[in-house]
């Protein structure tokens, strides 16, 4: 599926933001929703994209393009159990929680060593967001949950010796910029 109208627009804001930072690397998503989302970023001196495999949503199996409203009602799962579901491996025909961490943290693993003291910025989804912030803040998958993470949001993790901080969580420019504002 691709960006909606609204989508197309909350990229171009991400897009105007993203313009004055640096950016040693970018990494993404293969999917056709993140590559149109990354589009209007790239150009004007930013690193071409490398596409990896691993950094796709995580497999929804029988919940894939149902709304919340219409898991509930099928599977009786409230939308916001749909992490600890996911965790425990429990969506028909869905990627399990370790299978979905199984396949995000070498991604992220090989990001950090290939850039370590350098900015990578990462297009991806919402699940992929919240397991690797479970990854590098230590949380069980489940705690991210209370995290917003929005469609087109970025998230900043400053990454330290002794620890990981996050510096922005769920950032969204599209929330206070005007669609056509240059």
């Amino acid at each position: 599926m691709g960006l909606s109208e609204r989508g197309r627009a909350q990229a171009a804001a991400l897009a105007r933001f993203l313009r004055s930072k640096q950016m040693d690397a970018i990494y993404a998503s293969p999917m056709k929703r993140v590559r149109q989302t990354l589009a209007p970023v790239l150009g004007n001196g930013t690193p071409r994209p490398a596409y990896l495999h691993g950094l796709r949503e995580v497999d929804f199996g029988d919940w894939t393009g149902l709304s919340w409203d219409e898991v509930r009602e099928r599977f009786g799962v409230h939308p916001y159990d749909w992490l600890d579901e996911i965790e425990r491996g429990a969506v028909p025909n869905g990627e399990s929680g370790t299978a979905f961490r199984a396949r995000v943290e070498p991604c992220l693993n090989q990001i950090l060593q290939n850039h370590a003291g350098r900015t990578a910025a990462l297009f991806c989804h919402g699940g992929v967001i919240r397991m690797m912030l479970s990854t590098l803040l230590g949380l069980p998958l489940s705690k991210t949950n209370a995290f917003e993470i929005d469609y087109t949001g970025l998230t900043q993790v400053a990454l330290h010796a002794h620890r990981n901080e996050v510096e922005l969580l769920n950032f969204t420019p599209w929330r206070d910029w005007p669609a056509d504002d240059d």
